[in-house]
């Protein structure tokens, strides 16, 4: 899905036929890890691909992607266990890997341990939240993903809202002059494919210079209405993905590459197509062929397809293409584009306002007028994409916080990892992030 204030796309990728040829349930052996103990964890893949499907029955949006062995699938859907029994099911195969799986000394298999319990763990989370367990915002995140975002107060936003009101000078409230000022930037409807379609082939050029793909791999491109979010990927397997993007609300021009990286290129589908290559084919680790979207794999995802946007587009070449692609694309002056972007990395500074909304709503602290006024107020929302933002937030609650705390997570350990400046390191440190099981408390 696509960060706020839209939903990120989710690419869909068809992997089933080409990977029900594979032998899953083979005894790979990896160095650092034992024949007998690769065999038992890919056997414990196999229960818990089961687990997550089966819980994909009692919430339509658990299950985010599923390409792996159409048989499991199969034997999944033929019934539909009690919560009860899916918890009691998860917790046997907890101890069953703790006690016969040692920790492995070789690093992929060791995150490969770590990585399978603790979604075990947000699966029993999130069971138990279907099952009418309440948790506050914070204990929520952190049982689902891994990660608690930080609190914040209205007045630590008003620095900012103070610095954008000199910047926009004029009558009237701040957020109605920031409207009128981006309204000058909405891509035209009839212009939004050819627009879309710039920003792909200038996401997917930058990261095919860095990141080796697999041969044919692809996504589509899908106008929607009536979502709750902007953009979502649906990863199919066989290296693509389905990508929708909602045109409920005017689409700016900044969205074109944030879009377009997020969801595409070096995000989302870049994500999934490293996965299924390296993980689910090259070792035979099925469990990564299915993916749970209430689990801590959503803020790697969310995190690393932010995060990507400034691997593939640094500032200064951001606006160059901008100015001398996306914006004669949707036929918009490109002489706004500095100021345009000024703007924006001052409302970027805001993006926390919408955890603190989400947070105080869904403890029960405000309602959700007060929600979407807080939004209004503090993070320069206009009505309908704070209501539509409420609507997200009803929907998958403290998911949010995977977006910019999963982006600050990903850039604080990929520069760790890379000299700054060194633009080549820190792509070769994106591309092996996307390529394991890393965990976010392993960030």
């Amino acid at each position: 899905m696509t960060c706020p204030p839209a939903r990120p796309l989710r690419l869909v990728q068809g992997v089933a036929v080409r990977l029900a040829a594979v032998s899953f349930a083979g005894g790979l052996v990896v160095a650092g890890l034992g024949a007998q103990s690769a065999t038992t964890m890919n056997a414990y893949a196999e229960r818990y691909i089961t687990l997550v499907l089966q819980l994909g029955q009692h919430d339509a949006d658990y299950v985010d992607a599923y390409y792996g062995p159409p048989e499991l699938k199969k034997a999944a859907d033929a019934t539909k266990p009690p919560l009860a029994d899916i918890d009691a099911r998860a917790a046997a195969l907890v101890a069953d890997i703790e006690r016969t799986v040692p920790v492995p000394a070789e690093e992929l298999p060791r995150l490969r341990r770590q990585y399978v319990l603790r979604q075990l763990a947000a699966l029993r989370a999130r069971v138990s939240m279907l099952g009418g367990r309440k948790l506050s915002f914070d204990e929520e995140s952190k049982a689902l993903y891994d990660a608690v975002a930080p609190s914040h107060t209205g007045e630590e936003f008003e620095a900012v809202l103070a610095e954008l009101d000199k910047r926009l000078p004029g009558s009237g409230s701040l957020l109605s002059r920031w409207e009128a000022f981006r309204s000058r930037f909405v891509i035209p409807r009839d212009r939004l494919d050819a627009v879309f379609k710039a920003a792909i082939d200038g996401c997917r050029a930058r990261t095919l210079k860095q990141i080796t793909l697999p041969e044919g791999e692809s996504f589509t491109v899908e106008y929607v209405t009536n979502k709750s979010w902007s953009g979502y990927n649906w990863y199919q397997g066989n290296y693509r993905s389905l990508i929708q993007v909602n045109t409920d609300l005017p689409i700016y021009a900044d969205r074109a590459i944030d879009l377009a990286c997020h969801e595409g290129y070096p995000g989302h589908h870049v994500y999934n197509v490293l996965l299924e290559k390296h993980l689910v084919r090259d070792r035979n680790w099925i469990e990564f062929s299915v993916y749970p979207l209430f689990s801590p794999q959503s803020l790697i995802a969310e995190g690393t397809a932010n995060y990507g946007i400034d691997v593939a587009f640094p500032r200064a070449e951001r606006l160059e293409f901008e100015r001398t692609v996306i914006f004669p694309a949707a036929g918009l002056d490109p002489s706004g584009a500095v100021a345009y972007y000024d703007a924006l990395a001052l409302v970027d500074r805001l993006s926390y306002a919408g955890n603190e909304a989400a947070r105080r709503y869904l403890n029960g602290q405000i309602g959700a007028k007060a929600a979407a006024d807080w939004l209004e107020r503090y993070g320069l929302y206009s009505r309908p994409r704070a209501e539509q933002r409420v609507r997200f937030i009803d929907q998958y609650r403290s998911y949010v916080i995977n977006y910019n705390l999963g982006k600050d997570m990903v850039a604080r350990y990929l520069a760790r990892q890379a000299a700054a400046g060194d633009s080549a390191a820190r792509w070769r440190a994106f591309a092996q992030l996307l390529s394991s099981p890393r965990l976010p408390s392993g960030l």
